[in-house]
Order: structure tokens, then sequence, then C-alpha cells
């Protein structure tokens, strides 16, 4: 743990919700709750609410809500130490030192060594820049385009044609071993330590809080490879980190703008586009989108145009939809990048690009039907069979049907013919066009895409009841407890906050945030906030509420009851048996909340 439980509940005790969350949003008074425009999406009708009695919050638009360490770990994207400490500076509360592990405490040490390094050497390469020295780098950027404003804001340098900071970083007291566990230098037997970064204008890449974790260089020149990245560190994953995000995020537009490169990212935000971001050096990952759905649900791509940026635009878009993001593709042609674009046209031309960004199933049947000879009769069936497939994974039917409409009618196609070709493929799962190369079995597809949504769905099911049996433990809780232990919640992240929740009930009340402390990895600490956050109507009536809870006790019992029979070696008619009679009960249950 980071905190002592009753730390984390003295910094929130002395923390309302409603003063915290009134210095971000402008909330007014309807009865008992406060309410103001969400922070957390784009709306114009208020439907944020917070609740000083229950000292929550809730937006009824997107769902968001949990207590005030929930807030600011959401709305400042700290990690729940980070947040902690936040909230005890803001009343003067004077934290004691974090208690880890002796492993925590090597890793926290390491972290914090590499991240003063890097620091450091921030310093020198921006400082190298605005010197005699970095005169070719200077030149560079003016050439780019790129003010001095933005060249602070971004903290952009140069780093020399000789070992220099590797010398500096010396000079300061880093040792060798500390330098390369920070990814500043190569060390070969015959060369010995050399800086990786030289004759190099230099990107500093910063996670969400503005710490340098990783750095970027373009070689001056024609040197090879044209961008190097650091390698990955004890604090830089390139595959979870987006360039530029310490400042989109705080954009709130609603959306934002995925590029490919470091100049895309700060010609925009130069525009006035602060939502801009892009991966570093590497392919759109799950990780990425991960990342962003903390943000928004809507992304526009901004890639390159050419050939290479169409095939990593139609990577990207299934990656985001799984992820719950929708998006769109902006045109840039007849420009190659955004840089160009808004150079050559202007930032006004590029706004209403991107409010013109075609929706990314659009963009792939459009990239879909280039590749196909439509003048040709076998060419166009090709492209109708293929389009057929793609329609087929479209999970909401509403949706499918009326794309499947539109494309009709954009190719001149009879829709119910296309209509039946799509259920006849959703029927047999061939969706082996839109999946990775590797083959499976017929239906395959379409069964993975059904296990994945009970297992979504029964996990929403199980952070509502939870959330419920925190809002009003002496009555939800005392009527769930009959019917369900803690073993029947899902293995894992929900099980162990299950666990953690119902001892915390029988002792005397819940405690979210000793909950989520008692976690150490902030990964793991944002997901069980994520638990207790359930969207839940502050305003239904209690009968519906008890018809709720009896029908998620009854499926959660149920689901249970499909696990254990699956993890033990029980004799078939005893397993029956049993199952028979935790049936029948499970047929009498009437929750009612005293």
């Amino acid at each position: 743990m980071y905190y002592s439980e009753e730390t984390v509940q003295e910094v929130c005790a002395a923390n309302d919700i409603v003063d915290v969350i009134g210095q971000a949003v402008k909330l007014k008074r309807k009865g008992s709750s406060y309410f103001g425009l969400c922070p957390f999406h784009n709306e114009k009708t208020p439907s944020f609410s917070v609740s000083p009695g229950k000292q929550i919050f809730y937006c009824f638009g997107c769902g968001a809500g949990g207590d005030v360490v929930s807030f600011v770990m959401n709305y400042e994207n700290m990690t729940f130490p980070e947040a902690v400490k936040s909230l005890a500076d803001r009343v003067g509360y004077n934290l004691p030192e974090v208690s880890l592990s002796e492993e925590g405490r090597a890793k926290k040490k390491e972290k914090d060594r590499i991240l003063a390094i890097l620091k450091d050497a921030a310093s020198f390469y921006f400082k190298l820049l605005r010197s005699p020295a970095g005169e070719n780098g200077m030149a560079y950027f003016k050439k780019r385009g790129i003010g001095d404003n933005i060249m602070q804001s971004f903290g952009l340098g140069y780093a020399g044609k000789k070992s220099e900071v590797t010398a500096f970083l010396k000079e300061k007291g880093y040792s060798d071993n500390e330098i390369n566990a920070a990814g500043l230098v190569y060390i070969d037997e015959k060369r010995g330590m050399r800086d990786r970064f030289f004759n190099r204008v230099i990107f500093p890449i910063m996670d969400v809080n503005n710490h340098v974790i990783g750095f970027g260089g373009r070689v001056m020149g024609d040197g090879e490879p044209k961008y190097l990245n650091s390698p990955e560190t004890a604090i830089f994953d390139k595959g979870k980190n987006l360039y530029g995000l310490n400042a989109a995020r705080r954009s709130r537009k609603g959306y934002m703008i995925a590029c490919e490169g470091y100049m895309d990212v700060i010609s925009m935000h130069q525009a006035g586009f602060t939502e801009a971001v892009a991966s570093l050096g590497t392919a759109f990952t799950p990780d990425h989108a991960r990342v962003l759905k903390r943000y928004t649900e809507d992304v526009r791509l901004a890639y390159d145009s050419d050939g290479a940026g169409v095939k990593a635009a139609l990577r990207a878009i299934p990656i985001l939809r799984d992820a719950g993001i929708r998006t769109r593709v902006i045109n840039l042609k007849p420009c190659k990048d955004p840089d160009e674009f808004i150079k050559k046209f202007g930032k006004d031309e590029f706004s209403k690009r991107v409010e013109e960004a075609e929706q990314s199933l659009c963009f792939e049947i459009h990239v879909m039907e280039k590749n196909h000879d439509l003048s040709d009769p076998e060419g166009r069936t090709r492209f109708q069979q293929e389009m057929a497939k793609r329609l087929s994974v479209i999970k909401d039917e509403i949706e499918r049907n009326n794309y499947t409409e539109a494309f009709a009618a954009e190719y001149m196609m009879d829709s119910d013919m296309l209509k039946r070709a799509v259920e006849q493929i959703r029927l047999m799962g061939d969706t082996s066009a839109l999946n990775s190369s590797t083959s499976h079995p017929p239906g395959s597809s379409e069964v993975k895409r059904n296990t994945d949504k009970a297992s979504s769905g029964m996990a929403g099911s199980q952070k509502i009841l939870l959330t419920l049996m925190c809002e009003e433990p002496d009555k939800v809780y005392k009527a769930v407890k009959q019917y369900l232990d803690p073993e029947d919640f899902s293995p894992g992240m929900i099980g162990t906050c299950a666990e953690l929740l119902y001892k915390q009930l029988d002792e005397g009340g819940p405690k979210i945030s000793a909950i989520v402390n008692h976690f150490e990895d902030p990964e793991e600490q944002r997901q069980a906030a994520e638990i207790f956050s359930a969207p839940i109507d502050p305003f239904i009536s209690n009968k519906d509420k008890e018809n709720v809870i009896t029908d998620l006790v009854i499926k959660i019992k149920k689901d249970s009851l499909k696990r254990i029979a699956m993890e033990e070696d029980e004799d078939p008619i005893s397993r029956t048996l049993r199952e028979k009679r935790v049936l029948e009960k499970l047929e009498k249950v009437r929750i009612t909340l005293e």
C-alpha cells in the first residue's frame, strides 16, 4: 500500500467533493444535488451531478462516476497515490512517507533516478539548441516554421556531434549503469559508451504528468535512421505512450486527432489543434487505444495520405473500434500530412477537413473499392462479397441495416440481396477477410464475439451490483449477502474487490478509496476505482431498484455455478443435483430493500 487506510479516509473527509469539483466545473444546485456540464465528454445540456450527501459524482450522459479521489484521478489523469497527494496538498494535510515493499522501494528508486537523469538530459539538449553549437538544429526548426513559443512548450532541443550528454551527466554524478538504464547511450566493447542521440534535433517525450520519459531525435542531414527513439526502459514503453498527450488531454474538444509524427503534432498544436497526439515510431496498439479511451470516445485519424498511411489507418480502425472508440478519417489530399496541409491551406481549411472527416467504415469500404475493377463482373462480385463480410461484423442490427442500405444505394445494388449476403456470413461466422491470417474453424469468430460479449456483460453486471452495495450497504448488502458470496464474483480484479468490500461491510461500512489503495500498480488502482463507479441512476425508484438487484443476483449466481462446474472435477450426477437445488432456490429469489 502507498498510504494507510486511515490516511486516505482523512484526506477524503477533508476534501468536500462539491468544493473540489466546483473548481473545475461550474455547478448549480438543484434539490439535494449539484449539476453542471460534464468535464469528461462534450455536452451542451448539464447532465453531470454531484451529491454532497453521498460524496459521489455521476454523469447521466457518459456514465462517469465515483468519489473525490476518482474525480481527481480521471480529470487530472493521475494515479491513485498522486490523486491522494494532490488532495492532501490542497487542504494542507501532511502525508506520511509512503509505505512500500522492499521490491516496491527498489523499483521506485530506480524510476525516480531515471526520471532525474532524463530531466537533466532534456535541460542539456534544450540549452544546446539555443547556443551557438545548436545553430544547425535551430535552423531546421525555423525552416519548418516552428515558433519560439511552441519550441519552448514542447521543450525541443538539439544533440551535438560528440558524446556531450554522457560527459554532462557523469559530471552531475550519475553512474554509467544509470545513464545506460535511462536509454541515453550505446555500449560496445570497441568504442565503449557513447551517446545514443547525436547530430539530431530532440523531441522530449513526456508522460501525462509532464515528466520526461524518453526522447525522439531527427537526424540532421541524410543519416539513418531518420528518426530514432529511446529504447524501452523501466519508465518508457512506446507501445503505451502517445506524443503530445500531456497537452492534448486538457483540450476538452470532445475528440482527439491521432497522427503519425512529432512534427505533425507540433504543427497542429501551433495552429490551435491542441487535441493532436501521435504514436512513437511504432504501429498503433490496443494499449494506445486504451489510453485514448480515458479521455475520449471520438478519434479522428490524420495519417499520411500515401499508401503506407492508408494501411496504418486501416490497422488502427479496428483497434479503436474494439476499444469502443468512434473513428473518422481526415482527408489530407492533395497534401501528404497535416503539417504540409496546414502550411499550404491554413488552419481554417484544416478545421473544415476535421469536421468533414469520413466515418471509418465508409473509409474502409472506399479503400476496398479501389482494389477492385467495378467495371469487370468478377471484380465487382469480389468487391461486393468483401463489403458484405465487413458489414457482417457490425453487432448492432439497426446500425448494420442502415449501413447496408446506404452502401447498396451508393453502389447501385439490390439492398435485400446485400442484406441476405451479410446475414448468411453472420450465420456461418465467416469473417476471415477481416481477421488475422491465422486460420480458424468455421463459426469460431462468431463464438469468440459472443463469448467476449457475455464476459463483458457479466463484468458490467457485477460492477453495478458492487456499486449499489456501496451506496446503500445497510439495505442492499444485507439483502445480497444472503445469496452471493465473494467467490461468486469473477476471479481476478472484480473478485478481489468483492472480497475486500464484503470484509469492509461486515466490519462497518464501505471505504472505496481504501480498496483502491490496496493495489500498488497504478493501472490496477485505476481498474479498481472503475469497478465502483458503475453508472447508477440516483433517482431510480425503490421498486425498480429491487427488480434490478434481483435480476443481477440471479444472473451472477448462475454464472458462478457454470464457472464452478467447469473448474471442479465433480461427479456429474452430484453436480446436477447440486445445481438443481440452487436453481430452484434462485427461482424464489426476491430482493426487498427494507
